[in-house]
C-alpha cells in the first residue's frame, strides 16, 4: 500500500465533507485564491506546465485545451464538469466526490477563471443520485462563504454553479451527447465542427472536463506544476487516479504515480489473487478498453508505454480476471453492455454491435460458424472506423485485442459437442478458452 501517493487525495479523510470550515482548515480553496492573484493567462501556463491530460479518456492536453478555449470569443461562457462516471470498473471520480467534493467546486473555478467563463454544470450520473444532497450543500456553503457568486472573494471574477443529473445512459459521457441531454434532447452525439468550445451548451462556448481533471487543476494551483512533476516520467508526469476491481484481494479507488508496472498495481497495491488463482487477463480503461494477457504485466503504467503494448489508461480502471472466467464470456458480458448502451443513432455501431453480439453467443454456446471469427474482425474494423462517437469507435477494442492475444479462445477445438461455455463448464472441463 506504500506505493500509493496523496496529490490530488490530500485531503481524503482530513476534514469534514459537511463543513467548509473544516475543508478550509486543511488547506481548501487554496488554489483558488491563489488563481485570483494570476492573470488567467498565468494560470493556463500553469496547468500547461505541469503537463496533466484530461482524465475522463482522450488524454488530451489540458492546457492547451484550456488555452483553447479562452481564445474563443465570448463574454457568456460555460465550463462543464463530467460527473457521468458510466464505464464499467471505473469509480474513481465517485472517491473524489464523496470525500472532497470542494475540491472538485474549486477546481471548477479555477477552470472558469482561466477561460472567462461566469457559470458552471455539475452532470452527475444517476446513479450517484446519493451523492446530490452532498454537492447541493457544498456548493451552497461555497456561495455561503463567497468561493462562489459574484466578486469571489473581493476580486471582479463572478462564478456560480449548478447541478443537474443525468438520467442514467452511458454514452452520455461523450462531450456532446451530455450536452444534448442537459439540453432536454435525447442523449445523442452531435455533428461537429461547430465544436463545443464554440458553440456548445444552449450555443455558448463551453469546456468540458472529468471530475479528476478539476480536482487534478486546483491540487496543482495549490502545490504548483513543479510540485506535480515530481511524480510520474517525463512523457507522463504526475500522478492518477486508478479504479482497482475484480479478482484481487484490496479493490478500491487509488492515487498512483505513472510508471509503475501493471504487476505492482496488481500485487503491491491490490494485494494479488486469492491463493490458488492465476491470472486470466487484465482490461485497462473500462468496458471500451483493450484486454491483456499476463504477460504484459511487466508493462509501466503511463501513456505511452500502454500505448506501444496496444493498452490505454483510458478512464483509470483495471479490471483484473482470474482463472475462473473464460475469454468468450468475459467478451459477451462486454458485448451485451454495448448492445444496451449504443443511442442507435449511427448504422454502424446499432447494428455491428448487435451482428457480432449474435456471434459472441454462437462461441458461448460451443457452436460457431466456420467464418465467423472472419465476419466479427470485419465488423468490428468497420465500426471502429465509421462510427459517429467514441462508443462505437472503442465497442470493440476487448474483441480486437482477444483475437490478438487470445486467438485459442477462438478456435474449434476449443469446443466440444455439448459444451456451452458457461463459467462453469470451463472450470470443469479445462477448455482452453
Amino acid at each position: 500500500m506504500n506505493k500509493t501517493v496523496s496529490f490530488i487525495t490530500d485531503h481524503f479523510g482530513k476534514y469534514n465533507t459537511s463543513d467548509i470550515d473544516s475543508c478550509l482548515a486543511v488547506g481548501g480553496f487554496t488554489g483558488l485564491k491563489r488563481a485570483l492573484g494570476l492573470t488567467p493567462a498565468d494560470v493556463i501556463r500553469t496547468i500547461a506546465d505541469s503537463g496533466i491530460q484530461g482524465r475522463g479518456g482522450a488524454a488530451y492536453s489540458t492546457g492547451k485545451k484550456w488555452q483553447q478555449a479562452a481564445a474563443v470569443p465570448g463574454e457568456d461562457k460555460v465550463v462543464i464538469c463530467n460527473a457521468d462516471e458510466g464505464e464499467p470498473c471505473t469509480f474513481k471520480d465517485r472517491a473524489l466526490l464523496e470525500n472532497d467534493p470542494f475540491r472538485l467546486i474549486e477546481g471548477m473555478a479555477i477552470a472558469g477563471y482561466a477561460v472567462g467563463a461566469g457559470h458552471g454544470y455539475i452532470y452527475l450520473r444517476e446513479e450517484y443520485r446519493h451523492l446530490k444532497p452532498r454537492l447541493e450543500k457544498a456548493i451552497e456553503q461555497a456561495r455561503t462563504c463567497r468561493w462562489l457568486g459574484n466578486h469571489i472573494q473581493d476580486s471582479n471574477f463572478n462564478f456560480d454553479i449548478t447541478l443537474y443529473s443525468g438520467a442514467g445512459a452511458y454514452v452520455c459521457g461523450e462531450g456532446s451527447t451530455l450536452i444534448e441531454s442537459m439540453e432536454g434532447k435525447s442523449g445523442r452525439p452531435r455533428i461537429k465542427p461547430p465544436y463545443i468550445k464554440e458553440c456548445g451548451l444552449f450555443q455558448k462556448p463551453t469546456l468540458v472536463n472529468n471530475v479528476e481533471t478539476l480536482a487534478a487543476a486546483a491540487a496543482i494551483l495549490e502545490k504548483g506544476a513543479e510540485a506535480f512533476t515530481a511524480y510520474g516520467t517525463e512523457k507522463s508526469p504526475g500522478t492518477k487516479l486508478i479504479s482497482l476491481a475484480g479478482n484481487v484481494k484490496n479493490p478500491g479507488a487509488y492515487e498512483i504515480p505513472f510508471g509503475m508496472t501493471l504487476r505492482e498495481i496488481i500485487e503491491t497495491i491490490g494485494g494479488g489473487l486469492e491463493e490458488g488463482r492465476t491470472l486470466k487477463l487484465l482490461q485497462l480503461g473500462g468496458a471500451s478498453g483493450s484486454i491483456a494477457p499476463a504477460a504484459l504485466l511487466g508493462t509501466p503504467y503511463t501513456y505511452e508505454d500502454l500505448n506501444k503494448a496496444g493498452l490505454d489508461v483510458g478512464s483509470g480502471g483495471i479490471l483484473v480476471v482470474d482463472d475462473r472466467t473464460s475469454v468468450i464470456e468475459f467478451l459477451k458480458a462486454i458485448q451485451d453492455f454495448f448492445i444496451h448502451e449504443s443511442c442507435g443513432k449511427c448504422t454502424p455501431c446499432r447494428e455491428g454491435n448487435r451482428q457480432i453480439g449474435r456471434i459472441i453467443a454462437r462461441y458461448a454456446e460451443g457452436a460457431p460458424r466456420p467464418d465467423d471469427l472472419e465476419t466479427a474482425r470485419r465488423f468490428a474494423t468497420i465500426m471502429c472506423n465509421c462510427s459517429f462517437c467514441g462508443l462505437g469507435e472503442t465497442a470493440q477494442s476487448a474483441l480486437l485485442s482477444a483475437m490478438r492475444h487470445f486467438p485459442e479462445a477462438f478456435e474449434a477445438d476449443a469446443f466440444e459437442a455439448g459444451v456451452t461455455g458457461t463459467k462453469e463448464t470451463i472450470g470443469e472441463r479445462g477448455l482452453r478458452v
